[in-house]
């Protein structure tokens, strides 16, 4: 089974994600093909982004600023996809997922990993302009962000007493992400099991090095 961490990507305290949330990890869950495991981003304070090298210590083996940061590159390290619970703030993504996204460094754990998104927000939107900025970030990151996601407009309307969705097309695009999301989660397990290709950012730098090398 792939191992999927859920994350929730807003602290704020009237935050919709509450609703949201619980069902996708409950859907998750009922996947044959998913260990489920939902990181709450309101338990784990990350420092405002301050990594650099002088804070890492042993590249191979980081410390970080904070023990946090090194426990949430861990735990990030340890998932083989993700699922992204996320509000739209002013166009965009929160911030509290902005940093978090970017406090997993030097480890890039994000790398060769597919991610799918769960976007919401109070208007007709249903957070779609979050999700594709999320979409560009996690290229950065080299994960793989998936086409297909959930758009939830209308949040405070879109779930029963219950907690189920009140839209069957809210049902079946998390059913079709989820499935999305474990075929390439196996495709992807069994590529990193067969050797990955460091980092572009690394193969680019050395292939800058060794030109650089070669017109001395």
């Amino acid at each position: 089974m792939s191992k999927l961490k859920i994350i929730v990507g807003t602290t704020r305290p009237t935050r919709a994600a509450d609703r949201v949330a619980p069902w996708v990890a409950s859907v998750a869950a009922a996947h044959e093909r998913f260990e489920v495991e939902v990181l709450d981003l309101r338990d784990w304070p990350l420092p405002f982004f301050s990594e650099h090298f002088g804070t890492i210590g042993d590249i191979h083996d980081p410390t970080y600023s904070e023990p946090v940061v090194k426990a949430w590159n861990a735990k990030i390290k340890d998932a083989d996809a993700c699922v992204v619970v996320t509000g739209e703030y002013n166009h965009s993504v929160p911030g509290v997922l902005k940093n978090a996204i970017d406090s997993v460094w030097v480890s890039n754990a994000f790398r060769n990993k597919p991610v799918a998104v769960v976007g919401y927000s109070a208007g007709i939107g249903g957070g779609t302009r979050a999700i594709e900025h999320l979409a560009q970030i996690m290229v950065e990151a080299e994960a793989v962000p998936l086409r297909n996601t959930v758009v939830i407009p209308f949040v405070d309307d879109a779930f029963d007493d219950a907690g189920r969705p009140t839209s069957p097309l809210t049902s079946a695009g998390l059913a079709v992400a989820l499935d999305d999301l474990a075929w390439w989660s196996a495709a992807l397990e069994q590529a990193r099991a067969a050797g990955e290709l460091p980092p572009g950012r690394a193969r680019l730098r050395a292939a800058m090095l060794d030109a650089e090398s070669r017109r001395r």
